[in-house]
């Protein structure tokens, strides 16, 4: 049994998905504390050629509350506003068509609960791209909430009964492959492998939300993208 544990983010980048389709069950990270200023609500498009930050809104984000204590302030009209944003991005790109009915169904859903619209809008990408992999939420999974760190991670590994573990090599140094070993645990990190495609005729921008990627690719391209890692 593989599994996978991370935070919740809005559309991430490419690494996440192949993260995700790489294991049996994936776990939303949700009751840690939100951080500040990164990720989870945040994430880049491409405009005009650069990298454009977007963010969903939030009601009263705070470090001291958890991610599922966190709640959405994302109007109607402010999800006007982020469509018409990507349909301007986009436009003209070539899988438009295909992607802008999956994003409307993300952004209008009626969830006002940060990580259910951040569940939602990873299984609805998931059913796109043919990912079946299973989506778990950290806090549905009964178990000691004092524990910190990797030893909260391998509490969560041993009651799934997983066999092995797989982070994103980004965490590389916050693990030890030693431990996870004295739980008959294999733990492997996830290395992108360099993934470039066109975008219209500018230079390529890496490390753009999943957005991007479907915009400018189809189906079969990313799943062909979806295995383009090392495990190491």
């Amino acid at each position: 049994m593989k599994i996978a544990i991370m935070q919740p983010y809005i559309l991430p980048y490419i690494g996440y998905w192949q993260l995700i389709d790489a294991v049996d069950k994936f776990v939303i990270y949700d009751d840690v504390n939100f951080i500040m200023r990164g990720y989870i609500n945040r994430n880049s498009i491409l405009i005009n050629g650069q990298a454009y930050k977007f963010s969903i809104p939030l009601e009263k984000p705070s470090q001291n509350k958890l991610i599922n204590e966190t709640k959405l302030n994302f109007s109607d009209s402010a999800k006007n506003d982020f469509l018409k944003t990507i349909e301007l991005a986009y436009k003209k790109a070539p899988c438009y068509k295909e992607v802008y009915p999956v994003l409307n169904k993300i952004i209008y859903n009626k969830e006002t609960d940060l990580t259910s619209f951040i569940k939602f809008a990873i299984k609805t990408v998931n059913q796109y791209l043919g990912i079946n992999t299973e989506i778990l939420l950290s806090s549905d999974i009964e178990k000691d909430n004092s524990l910190k760190g990797q030893n909260k991670i391998i509490e969560i590994c041993k009651l799934l009964n997983a066999s092995q573990y797989i982070n994103p090599i980004g965490g590389v140094d916050l693990y030890d492959k030693a431990k996870f070993q004295n739980e008959n645990i294999k733990l492997n990190f996830l290395q992108t492998k360099y993934i470039i495609y066109e975008q219209f005729n500018n230079d390529f921008v890496e490390n753009l939300s999943i957005i991007d990627v479907m915009m400018f690719n189809t189906r079969e391209q990313i799943q062909n993208m979806l295995v383009k890692y090392d495990l190491v």
